[in-house]
């Protein structure tokens, strides 16, 4: 498998990036994002002999395909350590752990996929818990050291730090937006002691945060001279670990394969729907992929209408469902290169003026009557309809959701289909955000063993503004020291 740049950037013949090579270095070298060259494509009989597998089974299986250059065996070993009840500990005590992401039927033809049973409590540990060890494998086979650099509007700095924690030749310095976290994810991230962890509060919004991440990645001689890598899902193994339990929900959801089911996805940065977008180019029979957005309805805005506009800092909404708080979706460009069918120039073109601050249309075009070809449709979930959504739920099924959660089953039940099981996405524990679910249902949700009193504990981060030198600066006096 070779991997290419939305933006054309592809290696001199007879060298092109492979998975390892494109595992440590996030943004490609012209500033766009890796893909595979072509997509694996599955057979019916590839999909009758996953149905059998169990998660690691299917992991081994899917990863394999991309990430080709590591040994087999490497790989499964790795694949072994990653997922085990160890773990994902925080399953029902009617879920077998071993399931990983258990499928929980609320009735006939709607489910929710579990996600959320891993250490900090939220889907994004399926991925991090594999991006930690596979660091980890590369960098101690190759005898390097990496200062990973991260964006987290909420869930995935706790997932990358407590993924990466101890991991031998791995700083990691993670930007969060200060005061516009929860609570508990605010907690789950500061009371972090380890000395390779380094939590950056900035004063904005985390379109800040990421804008600093992938300016600094655009500095070639500094990330080069200061080994700069990223967790965040611009990095292509967080995509295709995710691509994984889309298969693992469709075995579960159906009986034989060739039905058709569809996803809701709660989206902010387009990471996780992106890996459903390419489960479906693999041959994954999704009918729809139902993108779920809350205040922030930047994708939504573009599924309805064709414009693509990210708003101004002053314009993104600080929100009940935080880790959706976000203006610019980073992992959409990934999508557009496919739907504009490859032209990397096109690709170049457009994201020039979103770079500048600025937006695109491709309402009136082919591109944007291709939507339907893909499979996307989309919806908008507001407050109210959060607080709604998690008191039916609770009410009807008894079951607790978090509120992202609730904006995807919100959106999905929106264009539910008849006779097409409806998949929705978990997005964390509502343990997380108890405020929210204490103004929903009267209630505070319970906690799992360990995390009773987190907010308690001691906490340390550096408050910085939103200036890109000074968080070099920053790096380069801790990686010095």
């Amino acid at each position: 498998m070779e991997y290419i740049s939305t933006r054309g950037h592809v290696k001199d013949a007879g060298s092109a990036s492979r998975f390892t090579d494109i595992l440590l270095a996030g943004l490609m070298p012209d500033g766009g994002l890796a893909m595979p060259m072509d997509y694996p494509r599955l057979a019916a009989s590839d999909l009758a002999a996953m149905r059998r597998m169990n998660y690691r089974e299917l992991a081994l299986s899917l990863l394999s395909l991309f990430a080709d250059d590591i040994p087999l065996a490497d790989l499964k070993a790795i694949i072994d350590r990653t997922y085990t009840a160890d773990i994902y500990c925080n399953a029902r005590a009617d879920e077998d752990p071993q399931d990983i992401t258990p499928l929980r039927t609320l009735e006939p033809g709607l489910h929710l996929l579990a996600l959320s049973n891993g250490p900090t409590l939220a889907f994004k540990d399926i991925a991090m818990q594999l991006l930690g060890n596979l660091f980890e494998y590369v960098l101690t086979r190759n005898g390097q050291s990496l200062n990973i650099l991260g964006a987290t509007s909420g869930d995935t700095g706790s997932s990358a730090e407590y993924a990466m924690r101890g991991k031998r030749g791995i700083r990691v310095f993670m930007l969060s937006p200060l005061g516009k976290m929860s609570a508990f994810q605010t907690a789950q991230m500061f009371s972090l002691q380890d000395p390779n962890i380094h939590n950056l509060a900035v004063r904005g919004v985390f379109d800040d945060c990421q804008d600093i991440v992938k300016a600094v990645s655009n500095d070639h001689a500094f990330k080069a001279k200061y080994r700069i890598g990223t967790v965040n899902s611009i990095n292509w193994a967080r995509v295709s670990a995710q691509i994984v339990y889309y298969f693992k929900a469709y075995f579960a959801a159906t009986r034989h394969d060739g039905e058709a089911v569809s996803f809701s996805v709660p989206s902010g940065n387009f990471g996780n729907i992106c890996a459903g977008h390419i489960a479906r180019m693999m041959g994954l029979p999704i009918r729809r992929l139902i993108l779920a957005t809350n205040e922030n309805d930047v994708l939504d805005e573009f599924f309805r209408t064709g414009v693509y506009r990210p708003r101004a800092t002053a314009e993104t909404r600080q929100t009940s469902s935080p880790s959706m708080d976000i203006s610019k979706a980073s992992n959409f460009e990934r999508f557009v290169f496919d739907l504009v069918g490859r032209d990397a120039s096109k690709v170049r073109e457009l994201w020039t003026s979103v770079d500048r601050g600025g937006a695109f249309d491709l309402s009136g075009t082919p591109w944007f009557a291709g939507i339907a070809d893909h499979g996307f449709v989309s919806g908008r979930s507001t407050h109210a309809d959060r607080l709604a959504t998690i008191r039916r739920v609770f009410e009807r099924h008894e079951l607790m959701i978090d509120t992202h959660t609730a904006d995807g089953i919100k959106v999905g039940l929106e264009h539910r289909e008849a006779g097409v099981p409806l998949i929705c996405l978990e997005t964390a524990l509502p343990a997380k955000f108890a405020e929210t679910i204490g103004e929903a249902l009267g209630r505070a949700p319970l906690r799992p063993p360990g995390f009773e009193n987190i907010e308690d504990l001691p906490q340390r981060s550096v408050v910085i503004e939103p200036d890109v030198q000074a968080v070099k600066d920053f790096i380069a006096r801790h990686v010095a020291a």
